[in-house]
């Protein structure tokens, strides 16, 4: 059987780190390349976690393509310090794995995703993690790239769950405007992980020392990486059940090889770029109001034992 080829788009934090290493370690995926954009910290700290976790699992030959530094439209960014302060208790700005050797790639990551489509003859799974701004500066400067990606699945939004204001998700946040350029993009399949989803795969520290005990690379990094996690969200964003975490990013990955991971409906989403309250948010039309046609598959349920259970397997290895 054929190995899933995908791009992980990414802001290298704690869950993008899992995410990362999923993809790298799966043996029915095949990691082409990971693109950074700016988001959880500033993109030149994204490029260097991403390339540490990439080294830390033994998969130096990875490319990693440094993207755009700043949102398309809005001028607050690097992110006002309030919110830089509470990414930075989440994530830090260089993850505890050894420095890497090596660069990153000279092409930026919209060169390497436009001329990765416009030359393969292969389908490559594209997987934006993060804020969209690199994927909506390459359908600019590319509209085809819509034609050309057999699949679009992106963690972010949420429909009854926000996790930087009241009403938006931090990617969607992130970059408003660059999320509705990607969603009204036309993409053949747009498959969407919102919050609501990734609540459901829970990991807890039971789960984190049943990772540890793998005593692989790869087994410890999620441990330590997830373990902080929970550490922070229950001290500031505490979830329905004490002592877990989402790891948000690696849900997507996990679908890639476990769809089941899953269960999504098909509905029309829209991004809010102008309201005062509730910039950043995913409108997702759940009863069919707007009069839209459905572009996305929307996973409201993950299944936290299927997602666990990949987890281990691959980390074993």
């Amino acid at each position: 059987m054929a190995r899933r080829k995908l791009i992980l788009d990414v802001d290298t934090g704690t869950d993008d780190a899992v995410a990362v290493m999923l993809a790298a370690l799966h043996p029915a995926l095949d990691l082409v390349g990971c693109t950074t954009v700016n988001g959880n910290v500033e993109v030149q700290y994204c490029t260097d976690n991403t390339l540490r976790v990439l080294d830390h699992v033994g998969r130096p030959d990875v490319p990693v393509h440094e993207g755009l530094a700043r949102p398309l439209v809005r001028p607050d960014f690097p992110i006002p310090r309030a919110v830089r302060d509470l990414a930075g208790q989440i994530h830090g700005r260089t993850l505890p794995v050894p420095l890497s050797a090596r660069r990153k790639a000279d092409a930026s990551a919209v060169e390497f995703l436009i001329e990765t489509y416009r030359s393969t003859t292969d389908e490559i799974t594209l997987v934006p993690v993060a804020p969209l701004t690199n994927i909506a500066a390459a359908l600019t400067l590319y509209p085809r790239l819509v034609d050309r990606v057999p699949e679009i699945v992106i963690m972010g939004g949420g429909h009854e769950i926000g996790n930087i204001t009241p009403s938006a998700e931090f990617n969607i946040w992130g970059d408003p405007e660059a999320a509705a350029i990607v969603f009204a993009a036309k993409f053949r399949k747009i498959t969407l992980v919102p919050l609501d989803a990734t609540h459901r795969a829970l990991v807890s520290y039971d789960d984190c020392e049943r990772l540890r005990a793998l005593g692989t690379p790869a087994g410890r990094a999620a441990a330590d990486f997830i373990g902080h996690r929970i550490q922070v969200h229950d001290e500031i964003q505490r979830m329905a059940v004490a002592g877990t975490t989402p790891v948000h990013d690696a849900v997507c990955v996990g679908y890639l090889v476990d769809p089941a991971i899953i269960t999504t409906r098909r509905l029309h989403v829209a991004v809010e770029t102008t309201g005062t309250l509730t910039v950043g948010r995913t409108i997702i039309d759940t009863h069919f109001r707007g009069g839209q046609e459905p572009q996305c598959d929307v996973a409201f349920e993950a299944d936290a034992r299927r997602f666990m259970a990949l987890l281990l397997e691959t980390f074993a290895r």
